[in-house]
């Protein structure tokens, strides 16, 4: 009974999928990339990255995140960005249950990004 105890504590502190999504402001998010800290994915879609996107970001737009993840690395430390943070949301999501273990989710999304962008 012990035994068991303990793997059942043992799986709910390590989880079945990857690490934990961590919900950030813009004001955190930017200290993060000032410090290369993390890479940058931009989950909206073209037009909209097109049309204002942090600097040096990466477009992978939510529809083709589950299929191209395996093209990430899962040592890295990603910060997801979308609009609003809602598609980032569900983007940090597919990217923890593919075992992802470093995953940050900005929240308000580029509405409440202040700072510089390019185009």
């Amino acid at each position: 009974m012990k035994k068991l105890l303990f793997i059942i504590v043992a799986l709910l502190l390590t989880g079945c999928s990857g690490g934990t999504i961590n919900n950030i402001s813009t004001g955190e998010a930017k200290k993060m990339i000032d410090q290369g800290e993390v890479i940058v994915l931009d989950v909206r879609t073209p037009e909209e990255y097109n049309g204002g996107h942090i600097p040096g970001s990466e477009l992978l737009p939510l529809q083709v995140i589950d299929g191209m993840s395996d093209e990430l690395d899962k040592d890295k430390s990603y910060l997801i960005v979308c609009r609003s943070g809602n598609r980032s949301q569900e983007a940090a999501d597919i990217l923890n249950e593919k075992g992802f273990t470093s995953i940050f989710n900005m929240t308000g999304g580029m509405n409440d990004w202040t700072y510089e962008i390019e185009q």
